[in-house]
C-alpha cells in the first residue's frame, strides 16, 4: 500500500540532498529523469551529482553510493585541489605535481651538472654553482617529465595490449593542447605528456581507450565493450578526467 502510495506522489526533478560517505559528510544534487535506467555519478565544478530514473528505489540508490563512496571522496578531494590554480615558479621548496601526488622541488648547486630525478617526495635538480634562472630549472624538470612519461607509458602500454589482443606501431608522446590521447589509422599511439601528472588509474583509462581504439577506430558499442573488458570502471574515470583541463 505504501508503493502504492510513494507512486502516486510526484518526486520532485531535483533535490539537494547529503549523505555520510566513507566516514565523510557530502551533499549532492539528486536528479531524476525518465530517460534514465541506471545510476549514474557525475563530479564537476558543482560537487557531486547523482542521476537517477525517475521512479528508482532508495534503497538502490543508497546501494550505489555505499558502493562508489571511496571513489566519490577522492574525487572530489581531487577537484578541490585542481580547482585551485597554481603558478609554478620553479624555484626551490616549489611543489610540483607527479602521479597524482606532489612532489617538493630541491635545487641543487654544485661543479657538475646531472639530470634531475626523484629521490623520495624530492625532485632533485641540480644546476651549477654560478646560477640559473627559473626557465633553466624548468627545462631541467621537463626533461625529467618526458624521461618518466616515456618509460611509464610504454610499460602499460606493454601491460594493456596483450590484454586487448593489439600491438601498436609505436608509442609516441604528444603535446597537444586538447587531447589527452589519440591513435592515428596508421597505429601509432599518441599519449600526452601532461598525463604523467595524473593519477594512475587515469592514465591507464586514457592507454586502454586508445589501444582500444586498434579494434574499433570509433565510439560504437563494440569500441566500449572493448575499454569495459579490461577497465571495468571506466565510466568514473571517463567523468573524472573530463574535470581536469590541461
Amino acid at each position: 500500500m505504501l508503493k502504492q502510495l510513494r507512486n502516486l506522489v510526484a518526486l520532485p526533478a531535483v533535490e539537494q540532498r547529503a549523505a555520510l560517505l566513507d566516514g565523510k559528510q557530502v551533499t549532492y544534487t539528486l536528479k531524476r529523469s525518465s530517460k534514465r535506467r541506471s545510476i549514474g555519478l557525475h563530479i564537476d565544478e558543482r560537487g557531486l551529482i547523482v542521476s537517477v530514473p525517475i521512479r528508482s528505489s532508495e534503497s538502490w540508490l543508497q546501494s550505489v553510493l555505499k558502493e562508489k563512496a571511496r571513489w566519490v571522496v577522492t574525487s572530489l578531494d581531487d577537484w578541490c585541489q585542481k580547482s585551485i590554480p597554481v603558478q609554478t615558479s620553479w624555484a626551490d621548496g616549489e611543489t610540483i605535481p607527479y602521479l597524482g601526488e606532489l612532489l617538493s622541488l630541491r635545487v641543487v648547486h654544485g661543479l657538475f651538472v646531472t639530470p634531475a630525478h626523484r629521490k623520495g617526495n624530492e625532485l632533485l635538480v641540480f644546476v651549477a654553482n654560478n646560477g640559473c634562472g627559473p626557465a633553466d630549472i624548468e627545462n631541467a624538470a621537463s626533461c625529467w617529465y618526458r624521461r618518466e612519461a616515456e618509460l611509464l607509458f610504454s610499460e602499460r602500454v606493454a601491460y594493456y595490449a596483450p590484454l586487448l589482443n593489439v600491438m601498436p606501431g609505436a608509442v609516441k608522446l604528444s603535446s597537444a593542447k586538447t587531447q589527452w590521447g589519440c591513435c592515428t589509422a596508421k597505429g601509432i599511439v599518441l599519449l600526452n605528456l601532461q598525463l604523467i601528472k595524473l593519477p594512475l588509474r587515469l592514465i591507464d583509462y586514457v592507454v586502454v581507450h586508445e589501444l582500444a581504439h586498434l579494434r574499433e577506430m570509433n565510439h560504437s558499442a563494440k569500441f566500449w565493450g572493448a575499454v569495459e573488458m579490461v577497465c571495468s570502471d571506466y565510466v568514473e574515470l571517463r567523468n573524472e578526467l573530463k574535470t581536469i583541463s590541461m
